[in-house]
């Protein structure tokens, strides 16, 4: 057999101030074109790395073509998303005759004229290939499913985990899906069911964790081949935002419509104890102060950069100042102004700096500080998801009246201890480590930490799901009506 293959992927957050540009896909370290799999691991080639190797094991000739996950920001520009598009279909109509394409995108990537770049996409590959081919998708748990991706992909997979620890675990499920359905093995049917809910659900916790296990212990069995549960990315305006179940049955869709309804409703009646829960700032800083010892983690999750949001927040920041918090430590700021700056004025520098509260409301008002440059670092980076590696760029530590902040370049979320420890902060001695992240950072400061407290400030990412201000919803969710299935 032959196969193609190809990442193209963001999540786009459409209330962002950031447009999402060229320089986003192609400009940094996630772009790659028909060789992403033999480069190290970072988030974008996990899965062609994974399919690579499977498909060299069994003898099946492989094509591939681009390679791109672009950091979370606002709508990408329709040209840009028509070019990277293109590219792929092209190199796909090179590759042809190909007997199963595995792409791997994100789920909620939006551009200037697309709601579902991944609808969009999924249905020009399949009239390039045809109707007998196989064409499977890796998505982010993050999703708009859609009823054009449904119909024009065999198999539709999603991270099952929150953090994504599984981006290499779920690739070779979709191989898999579509090999076999290729070799005439198995014929894959997808339905959905739509939870008509929008939150925040953390699988690190109960009961969550005890539903996406059990969910997956159904896979292989009684016909069912696949079961996926997408949570949706709430900061969409698109019209099929919102948590959806995905079953994947065996030439059965009542079979799996039935499952997918089963599983919808068991969602629904666990929904208050699985919704995330949020404290204030400071609620947050009275649990580290509350006098216990060790670290408390909190998440800075309204000014997360892998929801889309700027990463240059000072809502925390400034609390922590006018409480005359010691023993703190933040990051990581977006602010290449700031880097600069720094690296001009040298290690050991004491000057006036201006942190943050650059991108608009949404960030706050800068915060001025006399501040030491502790470290400058002109390759920072830090461990990433499912085994990769994340590039700040130059990046510094700056410290001022007993709080550390780590300024970068380049705008990520924060993913482990190693975004501070890299440059030479210690943690262990410290009160609290506040992080610009909503959860992928969970799994590398969980051990670290005495508590892990999420915090909801004023930010991009609005946890008030009921305010959002969607437009192009037309069916009713919960929170924002107690009953949506009856519009009450």
């Amino acid at each position: 057999m032959k196969i193609f293959m190809a990442t193209l992927a963001t999540e786009t957050n459409t209330f962002s101030p950031i447009p999402t540009g060229r320089s986003a896909f192609t400009g940094d370290r996630e772009w790659f074109r028909n060789d992403g799999s033999r480069h190290a691991a970072i988030t974008a080639n996990i899965p062609l790395i994974a399919w690579r190797k499977m498909a060299e094991a069994d003898g099946h000739a492989l094509a591939e073509s681009i390679c791109t996950f672009a950091q979370p920001a606002g709508t990408t520009l329709r040209a840009i998303y028509e070019e990277l598009r293109d590219t792929l279909l092209a190199d796909l109509k090179a590759a042809m005759p190909v007997d199963v394409v595995l792409l791997f995108m994100h789920g909620a990537m939006v551009a200037e004229g697309y709601d579902d770049c991944e609808g969009d996409t999924l249905a020009r590959v399949r009239e390039v290939v045809g109707p007998d081919a196989k064409i499977g998708i890796e998505l982010d748990l993050h999703c708009h499913l859609t009823e054009l991706m449904r119909t024009s992909a065999t198999a539709i997979v999603t991270f099952k985990e929150y953090p994504h620890t599984d981006i290499g675990d779920r690739a070779p499920e979709l191989y898999r899906l579509c090999l076999d359905a290729a070799a005439g093995k198995t014929r894959p049917v997808t339905a959905y069911h739509d939870c008509r809910m929008i939150g925040t659900f953390r699988p690190t916790q109960e009961p969550m964790r005890g539903f996406v296990d059990r969910m997956m212990a159904m896979e292989g069995k009684d016909g069912i081949l696949s079961v996926s549960f997408g949570h949706g990315f709430p900061w969409a305006d698109v019209a099929d935002v919102g948590a959806k179940v995905v079953v994947i049955a065996d030439g059965d869709e009542a079979k799996a419509a039935a499952l997918a309804a089963r599983l919808g409703r068991e969602l629904w009646d666990l929904r208050e104890a699985i919704t995330a829960r949020m404290d204030t700032i400071d609620q947050g800083i009275d649990a580290a102060l509350d006098g216990g010892k060790g670290l408390v983690v909190i998440a800075d999750a309204a000014d997360n950069p892998g929801g889309g949001a700027p990463a240059d927040s000072t809502y925390l920041l400034r609390r922590l100042i006018e409480r005359g918090v010691k023993g703190a430590v933040l990051g990581c700021f977006w602010d290449p102004q700031a880097v600069q700056l720094c690296i001009e004025a040298g290690e050991g520098s004491r000057f006036l700096l201006r942190v943050g509260g650059k991108c608009g409301p949404a960030s706050g008002d800068p915060v001025d500080l006399f501040v030491t440059v502790r470290r400058v670092a002109l390759d920072h980076s830090q461990a990433g998801l499912s085994g990769g590696r994340s590039n700040f760029g130059p990046s510094v530590w700056v410290s001022a009246d007993g709080i550390d902040l780590v300024l970068v370049t380049r705008r990520l979320q924060t993913f482990a201890p190693d975004a501070f420890t890299g440059l030479g902060i210690t943690l262990d001695d410290k009160l609290l480590v506040a992080v610009k992240s909503s959860q992928h950072f969970q799994a590398a400061f969980a051990p670290i930490a005495r508590q892990v407290r999420y915090v909801s400030s004023p930010g991009a990412l609005q946890f008030d799901y009921a305010e959002i201000g969607y437009t192009k919803l037309q069916t009713p969710f919960w929170p924002r009506v107690a009953d949506p299935y009856s519009g009450r």
